[in-house]
C-alpha cells in the first residue's frame, strides 16, 4: 500500500515501497485523468519528459489500460526535449516511442504526436514548437488557462534530477525567469546534450494536473529541498522542482521510499 500525505503547500505525496506498485498507480492516475478529459472536452493533452518516467508508464501498454483508454483522443507533447535527431539515443521522443508509443496496446494517432523539429537550431525548434502549441490553443485542442493566456495541458508529467531540475529547467539558469515565452531553449545544459527546448514555468504551472515522478536515493536531498519547509536558521536554495506550483491545478508527487527518505513527513526506519 502507498503512503499518501497532502502537504499544505506542495500538493499530494504518494510514497511506494515497490516500483511495480508505483507504476500501477501511475497508470491508474493517467487513465482516470484521460477518461475525465475525454468526457469533458473530447481530447486529452499530455506532456511527457524523459528519463525513468517513461519506463514507469509502461503499465499503460498492458490490460486493462490498453483496451479501456481512448488512445485516439490523446495529443502527446514533450515538456522538454533534447535537440538531437529523433533516432538519437538522447532523444526523449525516441525513448517514448520505443517504450510506449510503438506498442500494440497504445494505438495513438500519429498526427496527434507532437514532436519537435529535429533539423533546426534549438532556438528555431523552440519557436516552432511554441507556434504548434499556439495553433492547437486556437483550435481548442489545448485549453487556455483561466488566469493567464498560457496553454492549460490536461497533464504534464515531470521527473526530477538529483540537482532538483525539472524538464530542462536547471538550478540558477536564466530560463527560470522566462515569463513571456511558452517554450524556450538552452544551449548550455549542465547535463549533456547541451541543446534543449523546454516548457517554461508559467506553462507548467498553468496545467490542470502536474505529476512529478521521482525514484532513487540520489534524489532524496533535492526532494527534501523541493518539498519541506526550511527550519529556523535554514536557507533552502530555490530549486526548479520547488518552483513547480500549479496556479489552479493539482500537483501529485509519485515517489519511492529511497527518494522520500529525507522528507519531514516520513522518516523511515531501516
Amino acid at each position: 500500500m502507498a503512503f499518501s500525505w497532502v502537504h499544505k503547500d506542495r500538493g499530494e505525496l504518494r510514497i511506494y515501497e515497490y516500483l511495480n506498485e508505483l507504476s500501477t498507480d501511475l497508470a491508474d492516475y493517467i487513465a482516470e485523468l484521460s477518461e475525465v478529459s475525454v468526457k469533458e472536452r473530447g481530447v486529452f493533452t499530455i506532456a511527457l519528459s524523459g528519463g525513468s518516467l517513461i519506463g514507469l508508464m509502461g503499465k499503460l501498454c498492458e490490460a486493462p489500460y490498453s483496451k479501456t483508454v481512448d488512445w485516439a483522443k490523446w495529443h502527446i507533447f514533450w515538456a522538454d526535449e533534447r535537440v538531437v535527431a529523433k533516432n538519437h539515443s538522447d532523444s526523449n521522443y525516441k525513448l517514448a516511442k520505443d517504450s510506449l508509443l510503438s506498442k500494440v496496446g497504445v494505438p495513438v494517432v500519429p498526427s496527434h504526436v507532437h514532436s519537435i523539429n529535429d533539423t533546426v537550431t534549438a532556438e528555431e525548434a523552440a519557436d516552432e514548437y511554441g507556434f504548434v502549441i499556439r495553433q492547437l490553443v486556437k483550435t481548442r485542442v489545448i485549453s487556455v488557462s483561466d488566469i493567464s493566456d498560457c496553454p492549460k495541458f490536461d497533464l504534464i508529467l515531470l521527473g526530477m534530477g538529483s540537482d532538483g531540475h525539472v524538464a530542462s529547467l536547471f538550478p540558477n539558469h536564466s530560463v527560470l525567469e522566462e515569463k513571456n515565452e511558452w517554450v524556450t531553449f538552452i544551449t548550455d545544459s549542465p547535463k549533456p546534450p547541451p541543446e534543449r527546448i523546454t516548457f517554461t514555468l508559467p506553462v507548467i504551472n498553468s496545467a490542470s494536473n502536474v505529476a512529478v515522478v521521482i525514484t532513487g536515493g540520489d534524489k532524496a536531498e533535492a526532494l527534501h529541498l523541493a518539498i519541506d519547509d526550511a527550519g529556523p536558521g535554514e536557507d533552502f536554495p530555490t530549486l526548479p522542482a520547488r518552483m513547480v506550483q500549479p496556479s489552479k491545478g493539482k500537483l501529485v508527487w509519485f515517489l519511492d521510499k529511497p527518494a522520500a527518505m529525507k522528507l519531514d513527513c516520513c522518516q523511515f526506519s531501516e
